[in-house]
C-alpha cells in the first residue's frame, strides 16, 4: 500500500499522533496490540554501550521552521503551509551563529524545515554561516524554486555561496512522486532541478547537488548504489538533468509516517522489518553522535527525529541560551524505538546510508 497524498498538517486536522508523547506511546507499544519490540537500548547495550556517547559535535543543524509550501505525505516535520507561525526568529539565528563562530569542530551548519527557504532571514543566515567560513548545506524541496518569482533567484543564490544542495525527490516518475509529496511536485521538481544545472549544480566540483530518496511505502529502500545508478540513467535520458549522488533514507516510525502505518495496518510488520534488519555496524556512524539539532525554539536534541519527538538532550542545558560544549561531549545520547529506522540494512542518516 503506498502512502496517500496530504492536504494538511496533522496539527492542523486535530491528529493525536501531532502530540509527541501520544507518538512516544505507540512506539512503546503501549497503544498498539500486539506492538512491543525489543528495547533499542537492549540492542546497543549488547553490543558494549552501555551508553551511546556523542563525538566532538562536527555538524550543526536547524530546523529554521515547519512553514512549508508541501504537505508531503511522509514528513516527519509535519511541515506545511498551515505552519505559519513555527518559524525561528532572527534573535535565536544570531545564537546560533554565536555557537558556530565559537565551537571548532562544528565545519557544517545544515540547514532543514519545512522549506527552510520560506523563513525571512534564511539569506542572511546562510550569508553570515558562509562568511564564517563554515560548509553550508540546504535541505531543499526542489519546488520552492518554482513557488513564487522571489524563490527563482535560489539557484544563483546558491551558487554565490556554494550551498550543499540536498533535494527530495522520491522518483524518477511523475505518478510515483506526486502520490508522496502532491499534485505537480514532479513537474516542478524537474524545472527546478534544470535550473540548478543551468547555473552549474551537478556540473562543477563546488556547486554539489545531491538527490534523497524516500520509499514510498512500509518497507527498506533498496541499495543506494543502484538506486543512484537507475536515478542518473533516467533523469539524464528524460530530462537531461545531471546530479552528484543519490542519498536513500529510511523512513521512520514518527509523525505523519507513523499515522500511515497505523492506519494502513503496516506498523507491527515495518516495526517488526527494521528490528530484525538491525546491522550492529551501523551505531559507530550514527548521524547523532556527531550531531546537534536545533529546534525553531532554539532547544536541544541529538537528531531530527529526536526532536519531533521532543526528546532533548540529556545534558543540563537543553536550550540555546545554556550551550555548554564541554557539557555536551559528556551527555548520554537519547534512544528510543525510532532508532531501528537509523540502524536496519545498511544504516540511515540525513547523508544516505552509514555502512
Amino acid at each position: 500500500m503506498s502512502i496517500k497524498q496530504r492536504t494538511k498538517s496533522l496539527k492542523a486536522k486535530g491528529n493525536k499522533l501531532s502530540d509527541a508523547f501520544y507518538q512516544l506511546n505507540v512506539l512503546s507499544g503501549k497503544d498498539v496490540k500486539d506492538a512491543a519490540f525489543p528495547k533499542f537500548v537492549d540492542k546497543t547495550k549488547a553490543l558494549g554501550y552501555d551508553t551511546l556517547r556523542p563525538k566532538p559535535i562536527e555538524i550543526f543543524q536547524l530546523n529554521i521552521g515547519k512553514l512549508c509550501n508541501q504537505t508531503c505525505a511522509h514528513c516527519h516535520v509535519d511541515a506545511g503551509p498551515d505552519r505559519k507561525e513555527e518559524n525561528m526568529s532572527r534573535a535565536t539565528l544570531e545564537k546560533c551563529l554565536e555557537i558556530i563562530g565559537s565551537v571548532d569542530t562544528i565545519h557544517t551548519v545544515d540547514i532543514t524545515g519545512g522549506a527552510p527557504e520560506m523563513n525571512p532571514h534564511f539569506k542572511w543566515f546562510v550569508e553570515e554561516v558562509s562568511a564564517l567560513g563554515k560548509k553550508v548545506i540546504n535541505r531543499c524541496n526542489l519546488t520552492i524554486i518554482m513557488a513564487n518569482k522571489k524563490y527563482q533567484e535560489l539557484p544563483a543564490f546558491f551558487k554565490k555561496h556554494k550551498v550543499h544542495l540536498m533535494s527530495s525527490l522520491p522518483y524518477f516518475s511523475k505518478s510515483r512522486t506526486d502520490s508522496q509529496r502532491g499534485d505537480g511536485v514532479f513537474e516542478d521538481s524537474i524545472k527546478a532541478l534544470q535550473l540548478l544545472n543551468e547555473v552549474g549544480y551537478g556540473k562543477e566540483d563546488d556547486l554539489i547537488l545531491d538527490l534523497i530518496y524516500n520509499p514510498s511505502g512500509a518497507f527498506l529502500p533498496a541499495a543506494q548504489e543502484t538506486l543512484q545508478a537507475e536515478f542518473k540513467r533516467q533523469l539524464k535520458r528524460k530530462y537531461d538533468i545531471v546530479f552528484d549522488s543519490l542519498f536513500c533514507i529510511t523512513n521512520l516510525p514518527v509523525s505523519r509516517f507513523l499515522d500511515y502505518l497505523l492506519e494502513s495496518g503496516n506498523y507491527s510488520e515495518y516495526m517488526q522489518k527494521l528490528v530484525d534488519a538491525f546491522n550492529p555496524m551501523t551505531v559507530e556512524g550514527l548521524m547523532c553522535r556527531n550531531t546537534i539539532s536545533v529546534s525553531w525554539e532554539g532547544y536541544l536534541y541529538d537528531c531530527d527525529f529526536n526532536q519531533m519527538l521532543d526528546l532533548k538532550v540529556a545534558a543540563k542545558g537543553t536550550h540555546l541560551d545554556d550551550f555548554d560544549v564541554e557539557d555536551l561531549k559528556n551527555r548520554a545520547i537519547v534512544l528510543n524505538q525510532h532508532c531501528y529506522g537509523c540502524t536496519a540494512g545498511a544504516g540511515s542518516s540525513c547523508g544516505g546510508e552509514i555502512t
